[in-house]
């Protein structure tokens, strides 16, 4: 009946919360009936959702001014609480079970925490349980942070193999000029071979959210080239899930067709992990252009030209041209002393090797 077996729904923070900040509890039942409608008809959902910030600020009146980090904290903390017993009332009215996941950007930051969480999610699921995924705001603060649930979905996503990541906001899409101007339109599809679309998104960030429409169309477009389908939709619409999975419908919104190469899940792993990387490898012309290539190459001592921070075998290291762009990622052979004493010498094993590279 539904074109995917297995989606993650990214549900933003305008999508659940009302202008004054309260949980807009009408629109979080219809949204968890179309999942529990899915639900029953085989589609397993992995739920990343927004609001326990905008929850929180919504109940309660702080008399004092706190800085941004201790608002963030106290207001997550209360308003997790409320988000998670909606969830758990509203999706146990149709007979399904909820689980709370919070995470961290440091949980995704070695292989074992990965597969770890990984491990509870695709069990959670055997058992018909909807995981319930968001950010650990009462610890994760300032470079611990996700850039936002774009992110965190794009990385769970990624890690349980769905078929789709599908993002809710409260517009239609990505339109091809100012949303509010009549003459603007949504673009439907975007390839992975589509030009530059920054000048037609809008910089502007959301009310209660720390996202905006950029941080959207850079996670979909890097989701998409891992061979995941990408869709950005409007959450407020009626039925949006149903529609979206219903390959007979012709619902408004604009999705990122994926990459026909998909990639290892160790591969997927690695994609994400530039905000990890213990120290950068510097390579030449030439080692830069077999990279780039259509070839898989693995990155040899002999392209090697530079060597920056302190790292051990098995961390994850950014690969950069002379010019300091980053060109990929990937899990290095050998600690850093040892790339320093290899670079530039021909022979030897592959400092990065292809099953473990990730060129942006």
């Amino acid at each position: 009946m539904y074109r995917y077996k297995r989606i993650t729904v990214k549900i933003g923070s305008n999508v659940l919360t009302t202008k004054e900040g309260m949980l807009d509890t009408e629109r979080m039942s219809s949204l968890v009936s179309q999942i529990a409608e899915l639900h029953g008809n085989g589609v397993e959902t992995i739920l990343v959702s927004s609001g326990a910030v905008a929850s929180g600020r919504g109940e309660l009146h702080v008399d004092r001014k706190l800085d941004a980090v201790k608002s963030r904290q106290l207001f997550s903390a209360v308003g997790q609480v409320k988000l998670l017993n909606n969830y758990y009332e509203m999706f146990r009215q149709h007979g399904i079970n909820c689980g709370q996941i919070l995470t961290m950007k440091e949980n995704f930051s070695t292989r074992r925490l990965y597969l770890n969480q990984k491990q509870c999610m695709e069990v959670m699921l055997e058992h018909g349980v909807i995981p319930i995924v968001n950010e650990n705001d009462t610890v994760a603060v300032t470079e611990l942070m996700f850039t936002d649930n774009d992110e965190l979905s794009g990385l769970i996503a990624t890690m349980m193999d769905a078929e789709a990541l599908i993002i809710l906001s409260n517009i239609d899409g990505i339109y091809n000029g100012d949303p509010s101007d009549p003459s603007s339109s949504v673009i439907r599809t975007i390839s992975d071979e589509a030009a530059d679309l920054s000048s037609y998104i809008q910089t502007k960030k959301s009310s209660f959210g720390r996202g905006g429409m950029i941080t959207k169309c850079n996670i979909a477009r890097k989701v998409a080239r891992e061979g995941i389908t990408v869709v950005i939709a409007n959450g407020g619409r009626e039925n949006i899930l149903p529609s979206l999975l219903d390959a007979t419908a012709d619902t408004v919104c604009t999705v990122f067709e994926p990459s026909k190469h998909g990639l290892s899940s160790i591969k997927k792993w690695i994609a994400h992990s530039d905000g990890y990387a213990k120290g950068s490898l510097v390579v030449n012309d030439n080692a830069k252009a077999r990279l780039l290539s259509d070839n898989a190459v693995s990155l040899l001592p002999v392209g090697i030209t530079g060597v920056e921070g302190e790292f051990e075998k098995d961390d994850i290291v950014r690969i950069k041209d002379l010019d300091g762009e980053i060109i990929g990622v990937g899990k290095v052979s050998c600690n850093s002393a040892k790339a320093v004493a290899v670079a530039g010498k021909k022979g030897g094993r592959p400092l990065v090797h292809y099953d473990y590279l990730y060129i942006e």
